[in-house]
């Protein structure tokens, strides 16, 4: 089992200049080893492996321009080109993007992938750096990986040190307490355990900072571009991104380690963000709500704790299905923040509804898997009503008339699959 440590680091002045230097050296040949790949893609068809990329490295310490490469770390390169070739894998598995560019305005960083030693607030680093000074808030457990050192815009120093302890994740259970997230904008997550239901505000980070940030923008844009005092205020907007940055960071982490503390299964809907984020008139909301980093953090940590993260399909019509009776409307506009359902006359709040649905099709998922759950906190069974066709309905043996509302509702949602009743 592997973990990671983030900790903050102090060096002093000539270190600065050393890890300034180092962090050129890897970027430069970041940028020199993509072209080349580039280019001899372009002449013959293939790429360059790993250890052909390797073997440019001593012809360029010896060159006369490049000879400053020499100067470098050579497992500082080696692993930036072993991070290169990581990026083209990933590529062509459909996983990321073609790897791009590296400039010097943006976030910098390095990786050491071995001789690193974590002292009593000091951070040895092999090579000319030496000893760096280090705020270590807690113990390094197991034995060092690597150790990722990265430069923020905001001019902050950080090492992030890859650990490997022993021993394996615990195997996922779902024996416990069950609940289902719907993620929102006015409130960030409603949470369903089946009695009862939780609204947690979002924060909305970046609009209580929109006024300072805007400040601090039109002031840079005063400044004369290529100047000093340009440079020097690019840092004072940094830190206001920085610090909106962090303060998500610590929401999401505080509500996902709260929820993964008290339930076992936590079910959420899998959100296409990238294709929400293409409405200009919530893009920015969506995007500051962070939902996609709230659904990672939840998994890895149920991973740990050794519970399990159920996501249900985004086409799922988790608003618009009675949690009663499980009556489904035909239409639902995002303005509609309560209804009543047409068939049993319950009153529902929409989000509330939602997240009980959203618990309900995840327990569902598990008993069709084959999972035992024990779905402690509430029913999970319609309790009256005609029952809907896209879920808790029984397998059909033939297919439904043509024409009819089943055949029609079928027809509509055909990704939903059709199950036994739990």
């Amino acid at each position: 089992m592997r973990k990671v440590v983030k900790v903050r680091l102090y060096p002093t002045q000539e270190q600065q200049i050393l890890l300034a230097q180092t962090f050129g050296c890897s970027r430069w040949w970041w940028n020199y080893a993509l072209n080349k790949s580039i280019e001899t893609y372009r002449e013959t068809g293939k790429g360059l492996s790993q250890s052909a990329l390797n073997a440019l490295l001593p012809a360029l310490k010896k060159d006369s321009e490049t000879i400053w490469l020499g100067e470098c770390y050579s497992q500082v390169l080696q692993a930036t080109t072993l991070n290169l070739t990581t990026a083209y894998k990933n590529f062509f598995d459909k996983r990321a993007g073609f790897p791009r560019f590296k400039s010097k305005k943006d976030k910098q960083s390095v990786q050491y992938p071995q001789n690193v030693k974590v002292l009593d607030g000091i951070v040895k680093l092999p090579g000319n750096i030496g000893e760096v000074k280090a705020k270590v808030h807690r113990p390094i457990e197991g034995k060092i990986k690597t150790v990722t050192l990265s430069k923020c815009p905001s001019g902050k120093y950080f090492a992030s040190i890859l650990t490997e302890v022993e021993g394996d994740n615990p195997v996922a259970s779902t024996e416990g307490k069950v609940v289902g997230v719907d993620l929102g904008l006015k409130h960030f997550a409603i949470v369903s355990d089946g009695n009862k239901v939780s609204k947690f505000d979002n924060p909305k980070h970046l609009a209580k900072r929109a006024h300072v940030l805007k400040r601090r923008q039109q002031k840079l844009a005063r400044k004369t571009k290529g100047s000093n005092t340009r440079y020097k205020y690019t840092k004072i907007v940094a830190k206001v991104y920085e610090r909106i940055s962090n303060t998500r960071q610590d929401f999401l982490h505080k509500l996902s380690t709260k929820l993964v503390n008290e339930n076992q299964v936590v079910v959420v809907e899998n959100l296409h963000v990238k294709g929400m984020v293409r409405n200009h008139n919530m893009s920015r909301s969506i995007s500051d709500a962070g939902w996609g980093t709230f659904t990672n953090f939840l998994a890895y940590k149920l991973e740990r704790k050794g519970g399990k993260l159920v996501e249900i399909d985004r086409w799922f019509p988790s608003s618009k299905l009675c949690s009663n009776c499980y009556h489904q409307v035909d239409e639902m506009s995002l303005d509609v923040r309560e209804w009543t359902c047409p068939h049993c006359g319950t009153h529902h709040d929409r989000d509330g509804n939602a997240a009980t649905n959203i618990r309900a099709e995840g327990i569902r998922m598990l008993k069709t898997d084959g999972t035992a759950v024990s779905a402690s906190g509430g029913e999970v069974r319609p309790r009256g009503g005609r029952k809907s066709n896209l879920r808790h309905s029984p397998v059909r043996l033939e297919a439904p008339p043509s024409g009819s509302a089943t055949h029609l509702a079928t027809q509509s949602y055909r990704t939903m699959v059709l199950t036994p009743e739990f």
